[in-house]
């Protein structure tokens, strides 16, 4: 009887059909997650393609053309590069390039500067164009093409030591010089001294009026500024052709070696007196030293040349000091 009326209790009702109806939702939540998942159709990925030589080969210009308008940057990209590769491998598109860096009309210029410096950048041709650059024909016209920036824009006296002016110039004169950086990198400097790069370009670079001044602000530019003219400038002073033609653009001066002069070697003695227990040492030494002559007046080198003598006296108990050294005075008329 009592399990009986248990089973008829209202609660006991309500809560049996609470976990029924829990029961059902989630049987129906699985059922219907499992049902979606079956259902469900995944995407199919892309396989991975890659152009081959031949597939490159035979795109046609009419298709690069097309393919270089294209919205996707991929696309234009790979173009581009396709594009790159076979100009640096044509000798008649080079002679094409070459031809476009020395016409007068700055728009012309800066297309053919701008196609042979994108391929410079890529280290896949970059050596291709080095070397298809590397005939008189390719020395010369850069050349040309750095003597035209020349009239591109106004360039100010290179006087100040603490300004460096080459982030701001004109963008076709530093592809050129870029170009010059490059090739001078490979194949040394001669080729451009043959072609005039001094003369044509760097002798023309509002370094001042006179030939000293020209020299001064030469020197300076090279002592507190690093950038792409310096360094190619290091390049031609490394060269025995370069030195003499920044020579002849009055930008340096002929060094000459000065003779070592035996007669100007300064001789020093030391006595050294060392107290060690009591006992007395005194060593006695002599020491030969060539002065450096360069940079001197006529002065300098009459006051070096004199002899000189002097006696340091220390006992070892403090560090050796000017006042140790007691030094022979001479006769001014010597």
């Amino acid at each position: 009887m009592g399990i009986f009326s248990f089973m008829r209790d209202e609660r006991f009702v309500a809560l049996g059909f609470g976990i029924a109806t829990v029961s059902c939702i989630a049987a129906m939540r699985v059922i219907l997650l499992h049902s979606r998942d079956r259902a469900e159709i995944p995407p199919t990925q892309p396989k991975t393609q890659y152009i081959t030589q031949d597939t490159e080969d035979s795109l046609k210009l009419s298709t690069l053309n097309t393919l270089l308008q294209h919205y996707n940057f991929s696309i234009r990209d790979t173009t581009l590069r396709i594009v790159a590769g076979r100009a640096a491998n044509d000798d008649s598109a080079i002679d094409d390039l070459l031809w476009g860096i020395t016409r007068k009309d700055y728009d012309d210029r800066m297309q053919s500067l701008r196609a042979l410096t994108f391929a410079l950048e890529d280290n896949s041709y970059r050596s291709c164009l080095v070397r298809a650059l590397n005939t008189p024909k390719g020395y010369s016209a850069i050349v040309r093409s750095l003597e035209l920036c020349l009239d591109d824009v106004e360039h100010e006296l290179l006087d100040d030591p603490l300004y460096d002016e080459y982030y701001l110039r004109d963008i076709g004169e530093q592809r050129c010089l870029l170009l010059v950086s490059v090739l001078m990198h490979h194949n040394g400097v001669d080729k451009f001294v043959e072609a005039n790069f001094v003369e044509k370009w760097l002798a023309k670079q509002p370094w001042g009026e006179t030939d000293e001044a020209r020299r001064k602000n030469f020197a300076l530019y090279m002592d507190r500024k690093k950038n792409r003219i310096t360094d190619i400038c290091l390049h031609l002073r490394a060269s025995k052709a370069g030195r003499k033609a920044l020579v002849r653009a009055k930008l340096a001066t002929k060094s000459k070696k000065p003779k070592r002069d035996r007669s100007a070697n300064i001789k020093v003695v030391l006595e050294i007196s060392m107290a060690n227990e009591g006992d007395s040492i005194l060593e006695t030494s002599q020491i030969e030293l060539v002065p450096r002559v360069n940079d001197q007046s006529v002065e300098e080198q009459r006051l070096r040349r004199r002899h000189r003598e002097a006696m340091v006296l220390n006992d070892g108990t403090h560090s050796l000091g000017r006042g140790d050294i007691i030094e022979r005075e001479h006769d001014s008329n010597n």
